[in-house]
């Protein structure tokens, strides 16, 4: 699952971005402004069929690392992989392009797969029409808590940590952490595939999403707010903006929702109990 690393003198990384695999960005030649020859890297898309036992669900392009985290976070994230099932098995076919993961409960989700709708998400983001149900009986934990101490210098620890962003653009990341401390942090060319890569990740190893906080790169959307809860996460960080409809679902569910963030700069549309400013 990638290798460990220290972050500001503690605690360990469980999965980080790997610029160095050549497999996820291509070397291009190209002009630059004055009209010299350079050759750049740009970020890899390939095309990634997602089934759930004999179903296909969907088609999602990524940067293709961690097929079995995204789907399994993605079949976690649309309420098709339930919580109490037992994953039998995962099989990934590079050269086909195809992940399938089997559990020991008979799916079929035939009827709800006519009911699926595009949304603002880029890279074939999608969710089902039903995907707000159970999500009313949701909210995440009361306790969980963030230092804007902590904040500040947990950004700095994410922007300058070395990444694909860093090394060719073109690419979301989403991170999970404690504290000051990185735990998760995923890149992919969709922001969606990023959230679900995480919280396959969380499924798969039983990890918690108590009294962490979750940062992405994209626009806090309503889809990023129904995610973030699902996943029992209390705090959404973003350098990017919000929508109206993402703020109204983490007002109604109790999640903290801080966007904006951006050097010593941020601005906190909900749930601003849980932020410690100090003093």
């Amino acid at each position: 699952m990638g290798d460990d690393a220290s972050v500001g003198g503690r605690g360990m990384i469980l999965l980080k971005p790997d610029p160095e695999n050549e497999r996820l960005t291509r070397k291009v030649e190209g002009l630059n402004e004055r009209g010299e020859s350079q050759e750049v890297r740009v970020v890899e898309e390939r095309a990634l069929t997602l089934y759930l036992n004999s179903q296909e669900v969907v088609t999602a392009m990524t940067v293709g690392d961690y097929p079995d985290l995204l789907a399994v976070g993605y079949f976690r994230n649309q309420g098709m992989l339930q919580e109490s099932d037992e994953i039998r098995g995962i099989d990934y076919d590079e050269d086909l392009g195809v992940v399938v993961v089997r559990t020991a409960r008979e799916t079929d989700y035939e009827e709800r797969l006519k009911r699926k709708i595009r949304t603002s998400g880029c890279a074939e983001g999608t969710a089902f029409g039903d995907l707000m149900e159970g999500l009313e009986s949701k909210s995440v934990s009361e306790g969980g808590s963030v230092r804007v101490e902590d904040l500040l210098v947990l950004l700095k620890n994410i922007n300058t940590m070395p990444s694909l962003y860093l090394l060719a653009g073109g690419i979301h990341g989403c991170v999970l952490c404690e504290g000051r401390e990185v735990l998760l942090y995923v890149e992919d060319v969709g922001r969606h595939n990023a959230v679900d890569k995480i919280s396959g990740y969380m499924r798969m190893h039983g990890l918690s999403g108590e009294g962490k906080l979750f940062f992405t790169t994209g626009r806090l959307t309503s889809e990023m707010v129904i995610k973030t809860i699902a996943m029992g996460i209390p705090i959404l960080v973003s350098r990017s903006g919000f929508t109206a409809y993402g703020v109204q679902i983490a007002r109604e569910h109790g999640l903290t929702l801080i966007g904006r963030a951006k050097g010593k700069r941020f601005m906190v549309l909900s749930g601003e109990e849980r932020v410690d400013y100090g003093g």
